[in-house]
């Protein structure tokens, strides 16, 4: 897989084959990335939606009107699901939405992400981020020239208090350790900026899932 190179000015220096990068075939890996953000969204719900029923609600038990002769249905109760305030039938419930998702599966789905972000060419390094300066705005302009348009995720081992100073208040960018880099962090933005240092740490990671 060949990626773009930039210098830390943001200049296109070189090409680099990255052989060791992730190459998944057909549709390898495409179902357990799938499972894998469906699990992920499902572990973020609260699942503390909830109704009451006839016997939740307040009110009185007393029969509204009596059996017969109104010409009317009759009626035992005024906490119904037919009458107003009355409770719900077959509301939701407080429940646990979470989803177990097994080792071998993160490592799949993140393997997966790796390869389509790649394939479609969202993916350019970088040797290394630094801020002489720490200006949000120097660093913006580096910025611009890798990435002009859409939202950027910068990876590297360890940002220095510089680079964190000059990359924060940028709306569109967030930064992240390669070492706590997942699937849904890849494919939430449309331009990833990874640091040669982070790339190894990245092959790292996916050498020791294969072992």
């Amino acid at each position: 897989m060949k990626f773009k190179v930039y210098s830390p000015e943001g200049v296109e220096v070189s090409e680099k084959e990255i052989a060791e990068w992730p190459v998944l075939e057909g549709e390898t890996g495409l179902q357990a990335l799938r499972q894998y953000l469906l699990a992920v969204r499902n572990n973020q719900r609260q699942g503390n939606a909830c109704t009451k029923t006839r016997s939740e609600v307040s009110g009185t038990g007393k029969k509204p009107f009596k059996q017969k002769g109104t010409g009317g249905a009759r009626q035992g109760s005024r906490r119904t699901v037919i009458w107003r305030k009355g409770g719900v039938i077959f509301g939701p419930r407080p429940r646990d939405f979470s989803e177990k998702v097994n080792q071998k599966m993160k490592d799949l789905a993140f393997k997966r992400a790796l390869f389509e972000r790649a394939s479609d060419g969202k993916v350019t390094l970088i040797q290394r981020f630094e801020s002489a300066d720490a200006k949000t705005k120097t660093f913006n302009s580096i910025l611009g020239k890798m990435a002009p348009a859409g939202r950027v995720l910068i990876v590297d081992d360890q940002f220095d208090d510089k680079m964190v100073l000059a990359a924060r208040n940028i709306e569109r960018v967030e930064m992240i350790g390669s070492d706590t880099l997942s699937a849904t962090d890849l494919l939430k933005f449309q331009n990833i900026i990874i640091s040669e240092r982070g790339t190894d740490t990245i092959l790292a990671r996916v050498k020791g899932a294969e072992s």
